[in-house]
This record gives C-alpha cells, structure tokens and sequence, in this order.
C-alpha cells in the first residue's frame, strides 16, 4: 500500500513510528483497522500551527485539517465535542455545533483542559484518541479531502491520511455545514 504524501514532507508508516504520536493516538492506532493507511511526518515544533506549517512547507491551507474542542452545558451536564473541520473554514461554533451539542452556549474547550483530558499537545490536538465521551464532529468538506494532514498529539509530528478514514473513526459523525 502507498502511503499518503503530501509535498516536500516526508512520510512514514505510522504504525513503524509510535514514537512520534502521543501516547493515546498511539493506543487508538494500534486498534484501527485503517491504521496502516496512515502515515506520519516530521515537523519543527515551532511550525505546528497550521498557517505557519502550511507557508514553511509549501502547502495550501485546504491540505489541513484542524481540531477545536468545544463544550456547553444543558440541565447541568456538560458536553464535550471535537470539531474537525478544513483548517480555510472556522467551525460554527455559535450555530452548527451549539445546536447538534443541544446547549445554550458552546465555547472552546480551555487549553489546559483539552490537554490534560486528551493526553495530547497543544497545537498537536487530533480527533485519533480522545476520550471516549468526547463526540467527534467531522465536516464533509473534510471526509472529502484526498489526503489530510492532522495532528499527532505532539507538536513535532503530523498525520497524513485520506479524509474519508477520519469520517470512519469510532463515533465520528459527519455534518455538511460544520464550518463556515
């Protein structure tokens, strides 16, 4: 199988390179029947935000993928989603999101908060791995990207994978409008 490339990155198979995701996007990995078509690439650390990483590395923003944790509370429960949405859109936050997560008010999960509960890095925040609980929210303009380049938990590294498979993660639900 050909693994997914994109540029002047170099890729690698996932499954041979652990020890570049973090410890959870591991351990998802390790049980997806999709893993061996993901692959994984180096990056400076410093370039993990998508339009610096784009820019550096000659991509066009509509090659990535971004991740935003969002919540709301309704009858004092909390819900918690993940938003995957293409990294030229911005998740709708006050609309889409707010009504599929049925709460009065949806805003970003804090930074410390996503990273102590995903176990993952800040700015390296993927939708492989969360908390269960966690609702993953998949844009379609995502789930039809030839190849995506997502987080790999760490600021060091990148996934590379069809779009298509992020739609077939556990509990992953697809939405038209998701981004605006």
């Amino acid at each position: 199988m050909t693994l997914p490339s994109l540029g002047t990155l170099h890729s690698l198979p996932v499954l041979e390179h652990l020890h570049l995701v973090a410890d959870p996007v591991a351990a998802a990995l390790s049980g997806w029947p999709h893993a061996d078509q993901v692959a994984v690439v180096e990056i400076d650390p410093d370039l993990a935000d998508t339009a610096a990483m784009s820019e550096a590395y000659s991509l066009p923003l509509t090659t990535g993928a971004n991740c935003v944790v969002v919540a709301g509370r309704r009858d004092g429960q909390e819900r918690v989603a993940a938003c995957v949405v293409r990294a030229d859109t911005r998740a709708d936050v006050n609309n889409v999101v707010k009504r599929t997560l049925d709460v009065r008010k949806a805003s970003f999960l804090a930074m410390e908060r996503a990273v102590t509960e995903s176990g993952m890095e800040y700015g390296g925040i993927t939708p492989i791995g969360l908390p269960v609980a966690w609702r993953i929210l998949v844009d379609t303009r995502v789930s039809d990207m030839e190849i995506a380049i997502v987080g790999s938990g760490l600021r060091r590294s990148k996934l590379l994978l069809a779009g298509r498979l992020l739609a077939e993660l556990p509990g992953a639900e697809l939405f038209p409008d998701l981004a605006g």
